[in-house]
């Protein structure tokens, strides 16, 4: 079963689902995941401190399903397509993780400042919570980097650092403009076959497709 803090960041989720952050209750919070609104306090110090937490955790889920995506044995370009179509999947279901990839913010949204806030947290997650929060440019660095180590190690050649950024992007743009017959992997294999037939490989070079 999950912790106190888990349960109240499930009860704010589902809440976020059904109204704008602005309506959604520390109380109700509280009373759906069946602990005391100081429970509540406890774990997340105010509805900003929640807000921040589950904003985090959104950003560690996707990219948990990214390093998913770029996990197996499949050719590295498949696994580079397959991370642009969970970033556009996620982001599709997701308003928050939308919003964390793209930076535009609506109003039913928490929109917690990106920046540090001081932090009087004796919970280590809230801590973290408290701390930076990703930017747009931050996923783009952080989901090139993870396919690079993925791919090749920390040691690869500057163009397939070059590919997994137009991965990235690719993926990115198809969040903010849905390809019209879904096809955001296929999009990602064209860009990256090379105009001589060759993809990247495991070391950083090319072979033939």
């Amino acid at each position: 079963m999950p912790g106190a803090r888990e349960s109240l960041l499930d009860a704010a989720a589902a809440a976020l689902a059904r109204r704008a952050w602005s309506a959604v209750r520390m109380v109700d919070v509280a009373a759906a995941a069946g602990v005391s609104r100081q429970t509540l306090y406890n774990e997340f110090g105010s509805k900003d401190g929640l807000a921040r937490a589950l904003v985090r955790r959104e950003a560690d889920g996707y990219l948990a399903g990214v390093d998913r995506a770029l996990a197996g044995s499949a050719e590295p370009r498949e696994r580079l397509a397959a991370t642009a179509e969970w970033t556009a999947s996620v982001a599709g279901g997701n308003p928050l993780v939308r919003a964390m990839l793209t930076g535009c913010w609506s109003e039913r949204l928490p929109a917690p400042a990106l920046a540090a806030v001081p932090s009087t947290s004796a919970v280590p997650a809230q801590r973290r919570a408290d701390g930076l929060l990703p930017s747009p440019g931050d996923f783009v660095r952080m989901v090139r980097d993870r396919a690079v180590a993925a791919l090749t190690g920390p040691a690869a050649a500057a163009g397939l650092s070059r590919s997994c950024e137009v991965a990235v992007r690719l993926g990115l743009s198809c969040v903010a403009a849905p390809p019209a017959d879904g096809s955001v992997a296929e999009l990602v294999l064209a860009a990256l076959a090379a105009p001589s037939g060759t993809t990247p490989t495991t070391a950083g070079r090319s072979r033939p497709g």
